[in-house]
């Protein structure tokens, strides 16, 4: 072999020719992050202690809430106009005839 080809050689080593290649042509695709989940914005900086209300879920059939919703709509109608679900629950709660109430509940 003649000099130039051993220089050749030399100048490309089979290892270091690899590592180039690796590194620039046939360089892996870095993984793909996946997006950080969105975080809600805070609604209150209260605590949750400092909040007068919970909230919570009940079931009712719907026909209860049928009513409810015709309750609700009946007193906004004579002038209620803040009238809610929550609302008439609440005042349903403080005048509830605990005595009168069957045994069936």
């Amino acid at each position: 072999m003649s000099e130039t080809k051993e220089g050749v050689r030399a100048l490309f080593d089979r290892d270091e020719v690899r590592e180039v290649l690796e590194e620039t042509f046939y360089k892996r695709e870095p993984a793909k992050a996946e997006p950080a989940p969105r975080r809600r914005r805070a609604r209150s900086s209260k605590k949750k202690e400092d909040v007068p209300y919970e909230v919570i879920c009940i079931s009712l059939y719907k026909e209860d809430l049928r009513r409810l919703d015709e309750k609700v709509k009946l007193l906004k109608s004579n002038g209620h106009r803040k009238m809610s679900r929550s609302a008439l629950i609440r005042y349903a709660l403080d005048t509830a005839d605990l005595e009168g109430l069957p045994k069936a509940y």
